[in-house]
């Protein structure tokens, strides 16, 4: 370890301080909030986290996807404060401000409809599934949805009903919404025959999707199924749900990652990276799917929030004036090449899959999996898991990544995988 640049271990992991903390946390905070580490943050800068004992780790969490331009970038922290300064809330409904009109502008360049687009913004990635599935359902005046196997739509209570994983997400939770269909990933045929044996297609006001499924295990839809996704639809007049949550703001190598399949979906939900972290969520859609609720259809108090808006904005600069589409794409190069070595040395190491910096590796089992972020935690790196079955290993690092603390995270990471495998 004595090359490493960032990762600087002072203390056991978890240090003296952070488990003082750990100990009143786990006295005053409901259990179910279960902790991935046993890390207390105390500051937190570009792709490192600094705990309370002063154990400084390389991010290859980044927030669960919330911190593709990094933690603390100033220029997205001086937007937010110039704009808590100015005023934090009036709700947008009732006293409207140019940052959203801005925002929204930004944002709709920026995506891929070929005509009038308009955008509406919220809190969370499960609100945007929420209401996008709304302004579907407005649309069409049809109420049925399909989702797929392996998809992570959110946690509230039209969301879980689209997510497709029994625990920790659902088991003990239900009822969940009706008229909510689900049938294999990556299978076009089996939507066609779930319109025979399921649902009539012309009850289907949706179909979501994302195009890397995230919690899934970063498994990437193929060209042909997003395309047949495409065609299905128009055949059956069905609006088309693109999920960017996770897949959004670069990760993949495009700013959006539908643009790898060349297809324009009728609606896109952005949220995780649109603010550093900040709760900000949109849809962006064609404009007479947007336009079709009631007056007050959708919306809510703190909806599209100006102080995390004006982050947002500071998000598209940096993502703009760094580069981080394309240094995403030249990550996901790095990583991938050291993936594919490891797949090589370990047949552990079963799959590397995904798309530009969205990249994960698959183990025989959630246990291996576990061993080797533990192993890594140890060593300074923060890993997270994924999959179904929880035997994936997920990278969401800020792109902000140099090349040399890539180098370092790997390096650690092999050698976590050494140590479990």
């Amino acid at each position: 370890m004595a090359a490493t640049r960032t990762i600087d271990l002072k203390t056991a992991v978890p240090g003296p301080r952070s488990r003082e903390v750990l100990d009143r946390l786990a006295a005053s905070v409901a259990s179910p909030l279960a902790l991935t580490f046993p890390v207390v943050a105390a500051e937190a800068r570009g792709v490192s986290i600094t705990d309370l004992d002063g154990n400084t780790f390389i991010d290859f969490a980044g927030g669960v996807g919330c911190l593709n331009v990094g933690h603390a970038h100033p220029h997205v922290v001086q937007a937010a404060q110039e704009q808590l300064e100015r005023f934090s809330h009036t709700d947008y409904t009732i006293v409207p401000y140019e940052v959203y009109a801005t925002l929204s502008e930004r944002l709709l360049a920026l995506a891929p409809f070929s005509g009038p687009a308009k955008a509406a913004f919220f809190n969370s990635g499960a609100e945007a599934v929420e209401n996008a599935v709304k302004f579907a359902r407005a649309f069409t005046g049809r109420r049925a949805l399909i989702a797929f196997e392996g998809a992570f739509h959110g946690r509230t209570a039209l969301a879980v009903a689209l997510t497709s994983k029994s625990h920790p997400y659902k088991a003990g939770l239900g009822p969940f919404a009706p008229e909510v269909y689900r049938v294999p990933f990556n299978d076009a045929e089996a939507l066609r025959r779930a319109f025979k044996v399921q649902v009539a297609p012309e009850d289907v006001a949706a179909v979501v999707f994302e195009p890397v499924q995230g919690e899934g295990g970063f498994v990437p839809a193929t060209q042909d199924f997003v395309q047949e996704l495409r065609a299905i639809c128009d055949e059956h007049g069905i609006v088309l749900v693109c999920d960017e949550v996770q897949t959004g703001y670069a990760r993949t190598g495009r700013f959006f990652a539908i643009e790898h399949f060349g297809v324009e979906p009728d609606l896109i939900t952005v949220a995780k990276s649109i603010a550093m972290g900040l709760p900000l969520s949109g849809v962006l859609g064609k404009a007479e799917i947007m336009d079709a609720p009631a007056t007050g259809g959708v919306g809510g108090t703190y909806v599209g929030n100006p102080v995390a808006q004006a982050a947002a904005l500071a998000v598209l600069d940096v993502v703009e004036e760094e580069g981080l589409v394309e240094r995403a794409a030249a990550i996901g190069r790095t990583m991938r090449a050291r993936m594919e070595a490891w797949q090589e040395r370990w047949p552990a190491v079963r799959e590397v899959r995904g798309l530009g910096a969205m990249l994960a590796i698959q183990l025989p089992s959630a246990e291996r999996a576990s061993d080797v972020v533990a192993e890594a935690l140890q060593r300074g790196l923060l890993l997270l898991k994924a999959g179904v079955d929880g035997d994936a290993i997920r990278v969401l690092v800020p792109l902000v990544i140099s090349d040399g603390e890539l180098d370092e995270a790997l390096t650690v990471w092999e050698e976590a995988l050494q140590a479990a495998l």
